[in-house]
């Protein structure tokens, strides 16, 4: 209940606050997907208030769950650290790399999104959102099955594979140029 009111209360936040707003120029939006940031690129009249609230209510729903999440992981590492085995903690650390792959490129990248100044707002934003939104998303199941052995296995021969058409692509292009 709490994730659904606070979602629906920070979109309804956003939308009362751009709603203000007067907008004189271009009505295309410079993005994938209509977002915040490129939405106040467009208004003519004084996003201040806009930006200030994005950044204190991005810091309230983005940083709390990562914050958490950090705190979690640094549990789980001093737990392991108290595993007396070698092996134990190859495991261990081992297990706990592909979440936390996930999630450094989830919080990553909105972070670097939305907690610098909407004048600093460019292409390398737009970039970065398609890897909060889109890249964690396909790459979620990737890396949570790269701990399977026939998922190792298909992707060693998958680059098996990719490495044998290079080097035939190479020593066809090496043939043509040699060929009188």
């Amino acid at each position: 209940a709490f994730s659904v009111a606070f979602s629906c209360l920070h979109s309804l936040l956003h939308v009362l606050l751009v709603n203000r707003l007067t907008f004189c120029a271009s009505n295309v939006i410079q993005h994938f997907f209509c977002d915040v940031n490129p939405v106040l690129k467009l208004a003519c009249s004084s996003t201040f208030v806009n930006e200030v609230m994005a950044m204190t209510e991005g810091l309230a729903s983005v940083m709390a769950p990562c914050i958490c999440i950090i705190i979690s992981y640094l549990r789980i590492l001093i737990a392991v650290l108290d595993v007396p085995s070698v092996a134990g903690k190859c495991k261990a650390f081992s297990t706990c790399s592909s979440p936390l792959t996930v999630v450094t490129l989830f919080y990553g990248s909105i972070t670097y999104v939305y907690f610098q100044p909407l004048s600093n707002y460019t292409v390398k934003d737009r970039v970065a959102t398609i890897i909060y939104t889109v890249l964690t998303s396909m790459l979620n199941p990737f890396i949570y099955s790269l701990r399977n052995k026939d998922m190792k296995r298909g992707l060693e021969k998958l680059i098996s594979r990719v490495k044998t058409q290079m080097d035939m692509l190479s020593t066809t292009q090496a043939n043509k140029i040699h060929e009188p």
